[in-house]
């Protein structure tokens, strides 16, 4: 398998969605399911006052995850998918959907949550790094960051390990790893602001 060299173009999710609405089975996949419930499990608190969800996809862990937030403001870079999320998520309380090309469009803000599911290795190293600035300039001083990663292979730039390791590195100063889980199919790290 060929892997892109550089962050996948706007247009490769677009082609994805107008040809299976779907496209990675967010809604009906066992692995989806397990993964998400593993993903909320992790999160350090019960409750965040402001949370940044990047790749929202269809909104299906979007849905599971604002309860548990004040305000949460969730991207994806394909319209379609947003089309899906608002349909999916309706009008919840504190719920702002946006479309947004990370890391060159960010909103803004201050998060004590970020959350980065199944998203960093659609980049190439250069924009994870970017990203990773990013996360440090609007992540609050207590501040959670979550990532998770498909650890198979990919035709993406990077690995789900390469993804979550330069994230990590890049982001060294400011965030400790507090803990992290491997599965057959996925890692999930738990950083915390150094600051916290």
């Amino acid at each position: 398998m060929t892997r892109h060299a550089t962050s996948l173009p706007p247009d490769y999710f677009d082609a994805r969605y107008a040809a299976d609405p779907d496209p990675w089975n967010f809604a009906g996949s066992p692995y989806e399911r397990d993964k998400y419930a593993a993903t909320l499990a992790a999160l350090p608190r019960e409750r965040y006052a402001s949370a940044l969800e990047v790749g929202c996809s269809i909104g299906v862990l979007t849905a599971a995850l604002a309860p548990r937030c004040d305000a949460l403001t969730a991207l994806d870079v394909a319209e379609a998918a947003l089309a899906q999320a608002r349909a999916r998520c309706g009008d919840r309380p504190g719920l702002r959907l946006m479309r947004a090309r990370v890391p060159g469009e960010w909103p803004e803000g201050r998060f004590d949550l970020i959350l980065l599911s199944e998203v960093v290795y659609y980049l190439d190293a250069g924009d994870v790094a970017r990203l990773a600035g990013r996360v440090r300039a609007s992540l609050r001083p207590d501040g959670d960051v979550v990532l998770v990663h498909w650890t198979g292979e990919t035709h993406y730039p990077l690995t789900g390990d390469e993804a979550a390791d330069l994230f990590v590195r890049g982001t060294r100063d400011h965030l400790a790893l507090d803990r992290q889980v491997r599965t057959a199919d996925y890692r999930l790290d738990v950083l915390r602001a150094r600051g916290g």
